[in-house]
């Protein structure tokens, strides 16, 4: 037969529930104690003085007073009488009048009449009064002992009075029933209130142990740091409650986030108001410093927030290689017929007996490609950039639109990064491209400007399209702005944002202005990106081969 084994409850409330109660009942039982004890002193207090004025009125009788001067101790004289009648009309425990000697003249019991008292007398016998708990021969009592004086004032004896220690105890029984109902009502109260609080609790945690409160809150610890998507707990202030370690590094917190302002983490913009809920929807592209992030925000029922982050970084260049590859495949599928032409106009030449004209032909087109690609090279070092502007060029060429090189273009060796140069280069050129492209321009260019100024180097292109108002010349770096239909593989509104978002992140800036002969003119400064000739150890640049 199994034994019933009642051990302490798993669940948080059953938990909360049985301390509250060993709480509240401990609490009471000390209050109890506290107000009995006060209660029992007052009650001694008031026996001993009971005693003290029983005592006085005995002592101020004269007949007390004469028979103690003028008899002895007889148990039937009128010292025993008086004394005798003053305790039953007191009901005290005893009234005892003795002589400076000590000897009883009076007694409850007549046997102790003439025999001396079992306590010393000589504090009242010298004219102190005495207020005590104290046992005697008649048992526990609250006694006052007083000095006997005679007409002139001096002592001739004491008086000795005891009330009965029992009345006090019963007086003090007969208070505790009321005393123990409130402590009752007030244990009825409190349980109430601790079976609320459990229950409330109940709700909240769903039965579970605190042992398995510990274990989730590990766990999410865990999870949270582990995964590769960045979260963000806000509460209804702005104030960061939780962040993992991923969400750390897409936002670049450089410190301890948790219980700071969002403010004070993340400058205004668009970043900012995605995670606090200004621009709302799902899968939200902001830039954050040179990432694509994707957020996701999620209310919680006491007005806080949830902020999903994933980097989109890789994904959105490898759209925008693709949209480069497709604009090469498109530019190679005119140049097939371009080929095709002159190839037609080659082989015409041949079939006339025309050799030195298709010599001369094929002579002036490979020269011409020949010179475009090799005045990018001697005016643009970084063989990363360089190759970026010769096929961007092709590209143009068969989009109908001339890419040209400003005069004050040139690029050393030196630079201690050019990808970040690629990417703005490379987006700025694409905007321009697709601007004059689709204006009906009657001589479209884009004309492209870098170069060095001390140790910064600038970036600027220029198009002779339609512009851009004043009044957009802001709105258009903010992320998702665009004009355009966003293709299928990605979304549209990122490059420019990701231009300002790489000059910042190096101290710079990117701004746009009006063309003198109409069009936009888009600057873009890059401040110590060039590697100074006075360092001992100069790192391997990027972009460039050996």
């Amino acid at each position: 037969m199994a034994r019933l084994r009642i051990g302490w409850p798993r669940q948080v409330f059953a938990q909360v529930l049985i301390v509250q109660l060993l709480i509240t009942t401990g609490v009471l039982l000390l209050l109890t104690g506290l107000f009995l004890q006060p209660l029992r002193t007052q009650l001694d207090d008031q026996a001993e003085h009971q005693a003290l004025a029983i005592a006085q009125t005995t002592a101020a009788d004269p007949d007390i007073v004469a028979g103690l001067l003028t008899t002895g101790p007889d148990p039937r004289g009128p010292v025993q009488r008086q004394a005798e009648r003053t305790r039953a009309a007191t009901g005290a425990l005893y009234v005892v009048v003795m002589d400076p000697h000590g000897i009883r003249w009076s007694h409850t019991d007549v046997r102790q009449v003439g025999h001396r008292v079992s306590t010393d007398p000589s504090t009242p016998l010298h004219g102190h009064v005495i207020l005590e708990i104290d046992r005697g021969t008649l048992g526990t009592s609250a006694r006052a002992k007083v000095p006997l004086r005679d007409a002139a004032g001096d002592v001739i004896g004491a008086v000795s009075v005891g009330i009965a220690y029992s009345g006090v105890q019963e007086r003090l029984l007969a208070a505790l029933p009321g005393l123990l109902r409130y402590a009752g009502a007030a244990l009825a109260v409190g349980a109430g209130a601790a079976f609320l609080v459990a229950r409330t609790l109940r709700k909240r945690t769903h039965g579970v142990s605190l042992a398995d409160i510990s274990a989730l809150l590990s766990e999410r610890e865990a999870m949270l740091h582990a995964v590769r998507e960045g979260v963000i707990a806000l509460d209804e202030h702005e104030r960061v409650r939780l962040v993992n370690d991923e969400a750390a590094r897409l936002l670049s917190f450089k410190e301890e986030a948790e219980g700071r302002d969002l403010k004070e983490l993340l400058p205004p913009g668009r970043s900012r108001d995605v995670i606090t809920g200004q621009v709302t929807g799902r899968d939200l592209l902001t830039v954050r410093e040179n990432r694509v992030l994707i957020a996701n925000r999620m209310p919680t029922p006491d007005g806080g927030s949830v902020v999903t982050l994933r980097d989109r970084t890789e994904v959105e260049l490898l759209g925008r290689e693709l949209d480069s590859i497709k604009g090469l495949l498109d530019a190679l599928r005119a140049q097939d017929h371009g080929h095709a032409n002159r190839l037609h106009t080659v082989l015409g030449f041949l079939d006339l007996d025309m050799v030195e004209r298709a010599r001369g032909y094929v002579a002036e087109l490979t020269h011409a490609r020949r010179a475009s690609a090799q005045e990018i090279g001697e005016r643009i070092r970084m063989p990363m950039v360089s190759a970026l502007l010769v096929g961007k060029a092709a590209i143009a060429a068969e989009r109908g639109v001339a890419l040209r090189l400003s005069d004050r273009t040139h690029l050393p060796i030196g630079l201690i990064d050019a990808r970040d140069v690629v990417t703005v280069l490379g987006n700025l050129i694409d905007n321009a491209l697709d601007v004059v492209a689709d204006t009906p321009t009657q001589h479209p260019a884009v004309e492209v400007e870098v170069f060095v100024e001390s140790d910064t180097v600038v970036v600027r292109v220029s198009d002779n399209g339609p512009g851009v108002p004043v009044e957009l010349r802001d709105t258009i770096f903010e992320e998702g702005w665009s004009t355009k239909e966003p293709p299928a593989h990605r979304g549209r509104g990122l490059g420019l944002a990701m231009v300002r978002s790489l000059a910042e992140r190096y101290g710079g800036a990117a701004r746009i202005a009006a063309r003198a002969d109409g069009g936009a003119v888009f600057t873009v400064t890059f401040p110590g990106l060039v590697a100074r000739p006075s360092s001992p150890a100069q790192p391997v640049l990027a972009g460039e081969t050996s």
